[in-house]
């Protein structure tokens, strides 16, 4: 069935404004009175949480789960105060209610773990987030694990021998007996904003790790390049698929890892590289193309990439011949706009600098960072804040004036992209104030 709701973790924090964050429930039905508007908000009970990437909880994808298992609980981990939620949307999917909280002292004394990122359930039912530093805020990978049943904090993950120096995203394919995760930043440097300064220092990671998913060991390192910071991790939906790809924010790269033919290892290759732009009246000559997310179609035909500073999002179709095709491309924001403070002096892709957009009256702000698609593929929705420190650093309008979450048309033949001109949610119009909002999940599943 089509998505009927959406949920979106928004925050306040770097935006001025002392209230604490919240989950947006939108209504995405085009027959309701409500559709494109928030018509419920579930705040936290505390401040400056910064509530990042939402994961459903076991019942999505668990082997063990049974065919009857519906998303009915979201875990929502905080990306600086460490703190995790557990959110029921099963009861109420319109109205949903936190059931439990563990405070960030759990997880510092238990795990010796902080600045949680990314959630998945793994295959036997437990959580799995994959966290960045330690409660210091040094770089430090790994995992924390949650009791499927009770969501009580079990420990961690990994081998202690075998945890990287930072983390970020990860997914896995259990017939493959095999987990990859990618290498994120050190969190109290990125906690600073973005430094030119810090290039060349090891502070953003360069590694993509394989994992043995059964024995929760460490495998594999591949170097993907200086400061290149591989954050986001998808494999292809089929589950016999040994391949996936993953997205380097600060090189523009984006790499295809697999199993070749009959051997044990892995192995990656540059499939993609989008080019960066010299630039005047920016903090550095040139700007990077930033990958925030990625995204692959359920029929695993396509992937969608978000390129956070340029401003816009690429559709690629994925070939038997293992290099994609770029078919489809639309600017919904980003820092090379005409008329803003930024001069593109020279261009491998453009002739001209884009337009702003401008929906329902409203100019959109920001670059699109998080992505999410329907499960037809054909409605691809996006967000605008990628954290909150850097939002306020790349893009001071948008903490003034709110994030917004919109609708991109999918051509699902030809391919292709175009902006809904009749769906937009404005999240600068919140009762307490412009927030930012970040991840989406789909009530009915998604493509992540």
């Amino acid at each position: 069935p089509r998505e009927e709701v959406a949920y979106v973790t928004c925050t306040y924090r770097s935006t001025g404004i002392d209230q604490p964050d919240f989950l947006a429930t939108v209504d995405l039905n085009p027959r309701s009175a409500h559709y494109g508007q928030v018509i419920h908000r579930l705040p936290v009970p505390n401040l400056k949480d910064e509530l990042y990437c939402a994961g459903w909880g076991p019942a999505c994808g668990c082997f063990e789960s049974g065919a009857a298992a519906k998303r009915t609980k979201l875990v929502l981990p905080s990306l600086i105060s460490s703190r995790i939620y557990v959110v029921d949307v099963g009861s109420q999917c319109r109205a949903p209610r936190i059931i439990k909280m563990i405070e960030p002292v759990d997880v510092f004394w238990k795990c010796d773990k902080g600045y949680l990122a990314v959630t998945h359930a793994l295959p036997n039912g437990d959580v799995l987030i994959a966290n960045m530093g330690d409660a210091a805020g040094n770089g430090k990978g790994g995992f924390v694990v949650l009791d499927g049943e009770t969501f009580e904090l079990k420990g961690n993950w990994e081998n202690d021998c075998d945890v990287p120096p930072t983390g970020h995203d990860f997914w896995y394919q259990a017939r493959h007996n095999v987990l990859v995760s990618s290498a994120g930043v050190v969190p109290r440097v990125a906690g600073r904003g973005f430094n030119p300064d810090d290039l060349k220092k090891g502070i953003f990671g360069r590694r993509l790790n394989v994992w043995n998913l059964s024995c929760r060991s460490l495998t594999q390192c591949f170097d993907l390049g200086e400061d290149s910071l591989p954050l986001t991790v998808r494999f292809l939906h089929n589950p016999d698929a040994a391949e996936g790809y993953v997205g380097c924010a600060l090189s523009g790269a984006i790499f295809r890892f697999y199993k070749p033919c009959e051997a044990n290892n892995w192995a990656v290759e540059e499939v993609i590289r989008i080019p960066a732009k010299n630039v005047s009246g920016w903090i550095m000559p040139q700007m990077p193309a930033f990958i925030a997310d990625l995204i692959i179609s359920p029929d695993d035909r396509f992937l969608y990439v978000s390129n956070w500073l340029h401003g816009d999002i690429r559709q690629y179709e994925l070939g038997r011949s293992c290099k994609p095709r770029l078919v489809g491309q639309v600017f919904v924001g980003g820092s090379i706009l005409r008329g803003g403070p930024v001069t593109v002096c020279r261009d491998e892709e453009l002739k001209c600098q884009p337009e702003p957009l401008v929906i329902k009256c409203k100019r959109v702000y920001g670059g699109p960072a998080m992505l999410q698609l329907s499960l037809d593929g054909k409605r691809l929705y996006v967000t605008n804040s990628f954290y909150s420190t850097w939002d306020r650093q790349f893009y001071p309008s948008l903490v003034k004036e709110g994030s917004a979450m919109l609708q991109i048309d999918v051509d699902t033949d030809k391919g292709g992209l175009t902006v809904n001109e009749n769906f937009l949610v404005d999240f600068g119009k919140e009762p307490h104030g412009p927030c930012l909002a970040h991840e989406i999940r789909l009530s009915g599943g998604d493509a992540k």
